[in-house]
């Protein structure tokens, strides 16, 4: 196995023990969760190509849904919906 693949399954192992954390202490792992996402993802798309890429991503998206969509909120100004 790369050392790529293992850097990206020690991220999600990562990911769900932050998510057994509660939810003030998230905040700070799951920052450097998302920031090293951003270079898993753009190395694994390089590496493997579109489809192992796009998988990534998809995983990255499920990890981090409520986040992102309260992200997403915030920013189009609908922070209240």
């Amino acid at each position: 196995m790369s050392p790529l693949l293992i850097a990206a399954l020690l991220w999600v192992f990562a990911a769900t023990a932050t998510a057994f954390l509660p939810m003030r202490w998230q905040i700070v792992p799951g920052l450097a969760l998302i920031a090293g996402a951003v270079v898993l993802i753009g190395l694994i798309l390089a590496d493997y190509g579109p489809v192992p890429g796009v998988l990534a991503l998809a995983v990255f998206v499920s990890f981090f849904r409520r986040p992102l969509g309260h992200l997403l909120r915030k920013l189009t100004g609908r922070a209240g919906a």
